[in-house]
């Protein structure tokens, strides 16, 4: 049995080489990444649910803009229990402009202040305190 030239078979073709990507970019990304999304949940997490909430009045008696890098707004209350006696001060942050603006109309006046309590806020860019003021009052 002889068969023509034109019916051989050619031989099979080797399979394509595939190039094996290294992992190493990918894990690495990962492990630099992982934290930094972690530590922003968590930021978001703490300012937005507070610990306690509540009002305290006394005088405004200071109020400022401050920091190097994150400009903050910071402000200071006298309270007093009796008059005579010296008064305890108690020192809260500001993240809302219409706020601090407010604020800022009346410093030397008794007030009443709403605030917010947010414990373990990773950063002092949002305020130095774990209060955060978020609405004033004036008392006449």
């Amino acid at each position: 049995m002889t068969t023509p030239a034109d019916d051989t078979i050619p031989p099979p073709s080797p399979p394509p080489v595939h190039r094996r990507r290294s992992r190493v970019p990918l894990v690495i990304a990962l492990l630099i990444l992982s934290p930094i999304l972690v530590l922003a949940l968590y930021t978001v997490l703490v300012l937005n649910w507070s610990y306690s909430d509540g009002d305290r009045s006394g005088y405004l008696q200071k109020f400022s803009r401050r920091g190097w890098v994150c400009k903050t707004y910071e402000g200071e209350l006298a309270m007093s229990t009796v008059p005579g006696v010296a008064p305890t001060i108690w020192t809260f942050s500001v993240r809302d402009k219409a706020v601090a603006r407010k604020l800022n109309e009346n410093l030397g006046r008794k007030v009443v202040l709403h605030y917010s309590e947010h414990r373990g806020v990773p950063t002092t860019c949002f305020g130095t305190t774990d209060y955060y003021v978020d609405s004033v009052r004036a008392i006449p």
